[in-house]
């Protein structure tokens, strides 16, 4: 029996998806049954917990033998990075006892210790806590997920796109599609097949290339938008964020802008294109 957390998200439900099609035995973790509906007509089995329960979550891992962990994030009008490594230490603490048998782990491009870094440092944390524990597992870091996009459709609709990351920029990006294929492939693997695995798409990109894809999709002409540096805090602010979750933010779009990251020589490469996505994203497929 596999468990998938974040089941009703887009890389966990890809994962879910891709097992169940293989016709392997698949739990779904939601804190909503009625969110993973959709994952029980294709024949997932549906268990209901509370990421804050340790115990609740730990009996839910007892039910199977591999674990795709995905920590949540937080909201972002809290402030996220005393959340996020709050629901780390949860479930570092619910594997423990939990009789699991293998781990593959979301983390991300560039994590790294530190403070309010955005998702980068409590991803950090949580794969320093998994090298600590005794059952194998897998770090599965991804690149810049598509779908980081999809909030910006109705923008691109009215002919701009908003961004932070210089227009020329080219980044690793990954469809949640092609991450969740090869989280399924990982979680069948022998269990002595371990370490850090790198997933990013066929093609770097940049927002450039995201907005001239969006134009291509809707048909229409479409402004890149970039906000300037010193702009980025009062950016995040406004679309919500609490004070500390802008700065920590704002700092994670500095460090990727930088390229204050080691980047992999030999990813995973997934097959999705980025127009195909956002194809799709707009209706066209």
């Amino acid at each position: 029996m596999f468990i998938i957390l974040g089941a009703t998200g887009h890389v966990g439900s890809a994962v879910a998806e891709t097992l169940l099609k293989n016709g392997h035995e698949v739990t779904a973790v939601t804190r909503h049954e009625n969110n993973a509906q959709l994952l029980r007509a294709k024949g997932a089995t549906v268990a209901v917990a509370d990421l804050y329960d340790m115990e609740a979550m730990r009996e839910v891992f007892r039910k199977g033998k591999r674990l795709f962990l995905l920590n949540p994030p937080a909201a972002p009008d809290t402030d996220t990075d005393q959340v996020e490594k709050e629901t780390v230490r949860l479930l570092l603490g619910a594997i423990e006892g939990s009789g699991l048998q293998m781990i593959v782990a979301q983390s991300t491009y560039g994590a790294q210790p530190g403070d309010e870094l955005g998702d980068l440092n409590t991803l950090y944390a949580m794969e320093d806590g998994l090298r600590g524990q005794a059952i194998p597992a897998t770090i599965l870091r991804a690149a810049y997920y598509f779908s980081n996009w999809d909030g910006m459709l109705d923008a691109a609709r009215g002919g701009t796109l908003p961004t932070m990351f210089p227009a020329e920029l080219t980044l690793p990006m990954v469809a949640p599609a092609d991450l969740g294929e090869v989280a399924a492939g990982l979680l069948t693997a022998p269990i002595d097949e371990t370490g850090v695995v790198h997933v990013e798409g066929p093609s770097r990109y940049s927002a450039r290339d995201v907005a001239d894809a969006f134009s291509r999709a809707l048909k229409r002409s479409v402004e890149l938008v970039v906000t300037p540096r010193a702009q980025w805090e009062d950016a995040f602010r406004k679309l919500g964020f609490s004070t500390e979750a802008a700065r920590s933010y704002a700092r994670m779009t500095g460090i990727t802008v930088d390229g204050a990251y080691d980047m992999p020589e030999e990813p995973r490469r997934g097959t999705t294109e980025l127009q195909r996505y956002i194809d799709a994203l707009a209706g066209n497929e």
